[in-house]
């Protein structure tokens, strides 16, 4: 059987609130309930738990969920203490967040009595996820329906309570890692800029700009996106600091580089929607210090430079001859060296639209398409102790593919 190294992504990698996923504070209470009925009847069977969808797509949020079931599996010790000490636990944080920015003292103290709570609950929990044999495939993987992606092995009560994390884990950033990875098998190779942060809530960042690496993309907005994979966050001139320049995107630009001079300049040209004058306009102050144009016009807009021609394409918003114009022109000043990005609603099918035109994109910033659709995963106990023991409809489906996890 083959071995599967756990060292792409160690546990520290990830911000996992560990006390409160133990607790199964973040857990379907159902599960709980469940855990906490196993251990005071004295139900210790071994179980076998499969995972699996029903879509296929880009598998990820493995090597996290390896991370939860390594450091929040197990039991406590006294659970009734545990639940005096968890219950005080919430409210010191609870408090922290009141005190913060107007009780220096009070807010310090507060915050050693939670460290203070964490060691507490350390010592009452019993960590057993070692214990477990694990068996999955990898991130990066590409998955069919039906497909067992991962099984866990060991005493239920163990680990009953991590499946609503486990579960939701991997929905979320195979959905990401597979929308990253569809746009990417249309754009003939080129750069995907990974730009939906401000569509969804900052707590997923981090794990989204992983998957979204995992999926193909070259460039994330923010540095959260980029912190498990080791990158940073990238982007354009925006149209704010244009509008504080009163509307002059060349000393917007200027400024950028003047204060960012390491960073390649990207300047945002269509806030007077006028691209072609605009990108000229920039290009012969910056020359080489331009890296690139990014094409970002409204969807209700119609670009000065496309607004005579009739085509069987729309002119509204970023077009296949917008883009067009925009080249030729900068290829006529000398300035081939600057790339062009495009960006507003633009998703797999438009994208497949513009590279069959071979219009002469050099990368495209996406963002709410990125978050679309969903692929759901489900979890059922199929043997216990070692023998058939599923619910009606569900049987133990082995993959060969499935590599056993071997912990460091």
């Amino acid at each position: 059987m083959k071995k599967k190294k756990w060292k792409p992504l160690p546990p520290k990698t990830f911000d996992i609130p560990v006390h409160e996923i133990r607790r199964g504070y973040r857990t379907d209470v159902y599960f709980w309930r469940s855990k906490i009925v196993m251990e005071k009847a004295g139900i210790n069977d071994r179980a076998l738990m499969q995972v699996f969808q029903k879509k296929g797509g880009l598998l990820c949020g493995v090597d996290e969920i390896l991370a939860i079931l390594m450091l929040c599996s197990g039991y406590y010790r006294d659970l009734e203490e545990a639940y005096r000490i968890f219950d005080e636990y919430i409210k010191v944080k609870q408090h922290i967040r009141t005190v913060y920015g107007s009780d220096e003292k009070e807010w310090i103290d507060a915050r050693k009595q939670r460290l203070e709570l964490e060691y507490q609950l350390d010592a009452l929990w019993v960590k057993t996820g070692h214990e477990l044999e694990i068996r999955t495939l990898n991130d990066g993987d590409t998955i069919e329906p039906y497909e067992t992606v991962m099984t866990i092995e060991g005493p239920l009560y163990q680990f009953v309570h991590l499946e609503t994390i486990y579960l939701g884990v991997l929905a979320r950033r195979t959905r990401i890692a597979t929308n990253v990875y569809e746009v990417a098998q249309v754009t003939n190779g080129k750069s995907i800029l990974f730009f939906p942060a401000r569509f969804d809530h900052w707590t997923l960042q981090g794990g989204d700009g992983y998957a979204a690496s995992i999926g193909g993309a070259s460039l994330v907005s923010t540095d959260a996106q980029g912190a498990w994979w080791g990158s940073t966050g990238a982007g354009t001139t925006p149209h704010a600091l244009i509008a504080v320049c009163m509307g002059d995107t060349v000393k917007a630009s200027e400024l950028v580089n003047k204060y960012y001079p390491d960073t390649p300049l990207i300047a945002l040209v269509d806030f007077h929607n006028d691209s072609v004058k605009t990108s000229l306009e920039v290009a012969r102050v910056m020359g080489n210090k331009l890296w690139g144009v990014r094409l970002d016009t409204s969807e209700s807009c119609v670009d000065k430079s496309v607004n005579s021609v009739m085509e069987p394409f729309s002119v509204t918003g970023v077009n296949p001859q917008l883009v067009n114009n925009v080249r030729q022109a900068l290829d006529r000043e000398g300035f081939q060296h600057v790339k062009i990005i495009v960006s507003g609603g633009f998703n797999k099918e438009r994208i497949r639209a513009f590279e069959t035109s071979s219009v002469p994109v050099d990368a495209y910033g996406i963002g709410s398409a990125f978050l679309e659709g969903q692929i759901d995963f489900t979890a059922d106990v199929v043997k216990v102790n070692g023998k058939p023991m599923a619910k009606v409809g569900r049987y133990y489906n082995e993959n060969p593919k499935l590599t056993t996890v071997e912990y460091l």
